[in-house]
């Protein structure tokens, strides 16, 4: 099972310290799941502090690129809402899709993180490479019906073992009046980019 366990687990992705587990340990560069990783799967939007987060991450110099299984016109609209590089129709776990998208950035397999909610998509998907993984609680509960199924499996494999930030009130409300600029547009950015028909 050691495989399929996750390098490390965390309750969203505004949870991921950008310098401490990002930047202090080599990533420079995150291939980011879109389903219930960064985009909720009931309504269809970017929460706020996903936006934050990733406006914050890029000021830093982290590059990244959608790596999503998601077939669908929308997930290519919210990547270009979001101005990000996308690899759709992915086929997660098997490595073409990972190796296309590390080639769209210019990246290391050595400086890289795999970011989503699933074990044998995401997580899976990165250990077949050699990159370390991320796994995300996903942002909801809904999905789709075999990710469901999965879902149990995952339950079996992590045993109980609690993401960290769990617990943490979340930041998913409107930014602060106080917030850096850069922060304010990151989030107005993201919360424009609710789009349809994805699954």
């Amino acid at each position: 099972m050691a495989f399929l366990e996750p390098d490390r687990y965390f309750a969203r992705l505004s949870r991921i310290d950008i310098d401490r587990d990002l930047i202090e340990r080599g990533f420079r560069n995150v291939l980011l799941d879109v389903d219930n990783t960064i985009l909720t799967r009931d309504t269809h939007e970017v929460p706020r502090d996903v936006g934050v987060w990733l406006a914050r991450a890029r000021d830093a110099g982290i590059a990244f690129c959608l790596v999503s299984n998601n077939w669908h016109e929308g997930v290519y609209r919210l990547a270009n809402r979001l101005s990000l590089p996308i690899v759709a129709k992915a086929v997660k776990p098997l490595p073409p899709a990972f190796l296309a998208a590390l080639g769209k950035i210019g990246a290391k397999r050595s400086e890289t993180v795999v970011v989503g909610d699933q074990l044998v998509t995401d997580v899976m998907g990165a250990h077949f490479l050699g990159m370390q993984a991320y796994l995300l609680a996903p942002l909801v509960e809904q999905d789709l019906p075999h990710t469901l199924l999965l879902r149990n499996f995952e339950r079996v494999v992590m045993a109980g073992r609690q993401p960290e930030g769990a617990g943490v009130p979340s930041a998913a409300q409107p930014v602060e009046a106080s917030a850096a600029p850069a922060d304010r547009e990151g989030a107005e950015a993201c919360g424009s980019a609710k789009t349809e028909g994805t699954s």
